[in-house]
């Protein structure tokens, strides 16, 4: 039974380490410490959402329609991964983009007043 990687340790949440590969057709083995890497820290969602991102080349309309969720949330989903791996995300330029879809009649008014409150919350 092929089980999915685990990166924390279920009893005290410390990053595990792979000591052992072992390949499936000639069972060569391979020993040591390897480090697994940053995206074998997302979830299984966040990898889904990059799945589709991916697949609809960064189009946020398109994952909209994909995921049949809003821009916020998939900005949200977006923002996510992008902490989870490891990086910031710039608050400040984020509202600048808000405001440049909603100009350019990418999304409502609604949906950017939903967003910079989101924004605002983050930051406070």
């Amino acid at each position: 039974m092929v089980k999915t990687n685990l990166n924390q340790c279920p009893v005290c949440d410390r990053e595990l380490v792979i000591r052992e590969y072992e390949c499936l057709r000639c069972h060569t083995k391979i020993n040591g410490y390897f480090r697994q890497d940053k995206f074998s820290k997302l979830t299984q969602e966040e990898k889904d959402f990059i799945e589709i991102f991916v697949m609809k080349r960064g189009s946020i309309k398109e994952i909209e329609k994909e995921l049949g969720i809003s821009y916020p949330t998939v900005r949200n989903k977006l923002d996510q991964v992008i902490k989870a791996l490891g990086h910031k995300v710039e608050k400040d330029q984020s509202k600048i983009e808000v405001l440049n879809l909603l100009a350019n009649g990418e999304i409502t008014s609604e949906e950017a007043t939903a967003m910079l409150e989101e924004l605002s919350e983050v930051t406070e």
